[in-house]
């Protein structure tokens, strides 16, 4: 580092730490007035002065009574961190084009001030020399030795995780601005191209973050402050201005000011121990899960798990075990499990936990049959629904009191073929691989098979032919009314037939010719104008009296009586 950089950063030290040093300067010799200090500052909790202290310890905080030794909850933060450090620049990449920094050395220093525990602002400076410079217009680029100085001024937030008392990472974003001067070529350069680059003052930003090891209250070392680094340079290959991407590296010492190390812990109680197991019961060959939890362990010691049961087998060297407890009869078993951090009594702790195997239970059943009411020779499906409470393997078979049941599964088939009508009980047997069985019962009954009634023939309406005396045989109005009806019958009952019967009157010239005219327009009607099909009907001559058709409907099944009359071929 030149001299002239090496005393400007001299300098600029000295004016960080003066306000550091006369802030807190009375720390140590007014520690009432400091206290007072803290006090105000209701995120600080305030430490009394030797004159004030009572005769008892102060009853810790809620979170301290709640969490005293979660790491980092019981040591304060500083109120001001002061940098000195070495840092490092270069350009990303090492030979951007236009990018004035190459790579360059220097010195940084900053103060921080911590508004609380975790928010600060940071006022940063640092000054660099300029070692190397990267020609323009040369191909392949030509490095060359220079002379120059850059000073950056940068404020902003800063975020810190104290979660852990030793060690402290933060993240950072800074503003501000950058003035590089003239940068000369120190390599036996005479001419006026010896000053490539002219002074600049530039806006430049930082963000990144870094990592504190704590080495005593008031002092630290930052093992790695890494960050980006933007520039608003010109550019050196147009001069117009133009955006840099560089990065900025450092390490060094910080010291801590102020804030406080936290009240004084109570002695540690002593350790306790409980555990459980999951299930509580179970049946012979299941395996049991059992866990403990220990409270008030010191995590500077290792703790040492051992474990004992009085009924199976343990296995676990952790807080965590499982008992197996194949092969052990049915009845209440404990296990024991023990802690120790140490030969002394409080970093020794035992727990005990319940469990109980239970006797296997035998399978149920149900049975049904299906249908349950058959006729002779018929079948019906038996139906079993067992289950085994430890799902075991079943096995199934059946009897009847009648018939016969075929079948070794869920289901079987009885055969009711020479039985008796009335009820026969069917058994429903189920047995697990240890031998233990269930059954039930159900009926099906054998009914005598009901004979259907014979279909009787019904008769329909009749045709009058007594109003046209010209025209005998013609089917009128009134008669196809009387038809249309029996065609929606037949319609209606499409296995059906229909019997038509034509009958004349005693004096009637042609009576026998007559009767058959009036039975086939009759007969006509049905078919051409509602379309019944012709082989659904036949038509007779009959021997009554009178000048009508008669129509009879028979239903499949029945027979028609012809008594008395005679088909019409």
């Amino acid at each position: 580092m030149r001299p002239s950089v090496k005393m400007i950063a001299t300098a600029a030290f000295a004016v960080f730490l003066m306000p550091a040093f006369n802030l807190y300067a009375d720390d140590a010799v007014k520690p009432s007035a400091a206290n007072d200090e803290k006090a105000a500052d209701s995120s600080v909790p305030s430490v009394p002065d030797s004159a004030s202290l009572p005769a008892a310890p102060a009853p810790a905080t809620p979170m301290a009574a709640a969490m005293p030794y979660s790491a980092g909850m019981n040591t304060g933060f500083p109120r001001v961190e002061v940098f000195l450090g070495y840092s490092y620049l270069r350009a990303v990449p090492t030979l951007a084009e236009g990018n004035r920094l190459v790579w360059l050395n220097g010195g940084s220093a900053s103060i921080a001030l911590n508004l609380n525990r975790y928010l600060g602002i940071v006022g940063d400076f640092g000054g660099f020399n300029d070692t190397q410079l990267r020609l323009q217009g040369t191909n392949p680029a030509v490095v060359a030795d220079s002379s120059g100085t850059m000073y950056t001024f940068l404020a902003g937030p800063r975020l810190s995780f104290r979660n852990h008392e030793g060690v402290t990472p933060f993240v950072q974003a800074l503003f501000g601005g950058i003035r590089a001067s003239a940068v000369t070529i120190s390599s036996n350069c005479t001419d006026v191209g010896c000053t490539p680059l002219p002074a600049e003052n530039k806006f430049a930003m930082t963000a990144g973050g870094g990592l504190d090891v704590r080495v005593h209250r008031h002092l630290a070392i930052r093992v790695i402050q890494a960050e980006y680094l933007m520039t608003k340079f010109a550019d050196t290959n147009t001069g117009n201005s133009a955006s840099q991407n560089d990065m900025r590296l450092s390490a060094g010492i910080v010291f801590r000011f102020g804030g406080h190390s936290g009240p004084a812990l109570p002695p540690p109680p002593p350790l306790s121990y409980s555990c459980s197991v999951n299930p509580s019961s179970v049946f012979p060959g299941a395996t049991i899960a059992a866990s403990g939890t220990a409270v008030s362990l010191n995590p500077a010691k290792t703790a040492v798990y051992t474990w004992t049961v009085d009924g199976g087998t343990v296995s676990g060297t952790s807080s965590t075990a499982s008992i197996d407890t194949k092969g052990l009869a049915p009845g209440s078993y404990t296990l024991k499990g023990h802690v120790s951090e140490g030969s002394k009594a409080e970093e020794n702790a035992d727990c005990s936990a319940a469990y109980v195997v239970r006797a296997f239970e035998p399978p149920t059943v149900s049975c049904s049959g299906s249908p349950s009411t058959v006729t002779p020779d018929q079948t019906s499906t038996i139906t079993a629904i067992a289950n085994s409470p430890q799902n075991r393997a079943l096995t199934y078979t059946y009897s009847s009191t009648a018939g016969s049941v075929s079948g070794t599964g869920p289901t079987a088939i009885l055969s009711t073929v020479g039985a008796a009508t009335g009820v026969i009980t069917v058994t429903c047997n189920v047995a697990d691989d240890l031998g233990q069985t269930a059954s039930t019962t159900t009926p099906v009954t054998i009914a005598a098979p009901v004979v259907a009634a014979k279909p009787q023939t019904s008769e329909l309406c009749s045709l009058k032919f007594d109003r046209d005396a010209r025209r005998p045989s013609r089917v009128d109005n009134e008669g196809k009314a009387c038809l249309d009806e029996i065609a929606l019958n037949l319609q209606s009952k499409s296995d059906a037939r229909l019997a038509i019967v034509g009958n004349a009157g005693t004096g009637e010239r042609g009576a026998k010719k007559l009767a058959s005219q009036r039975a086939a327009n009759t007969k006509a009607y049905l078919v051409k104008e509602k379309g019944i099909d012709a082989s659904r009907i036949t038509v007779y001559t009959g021997s009554q009296n009178g000048k009508t058709v008669t129509t009879t409907l028979i239903p499949a099944g029945a027979n028609f009586d012809s008594t008395g009359v005679s088909p019409i071929e």
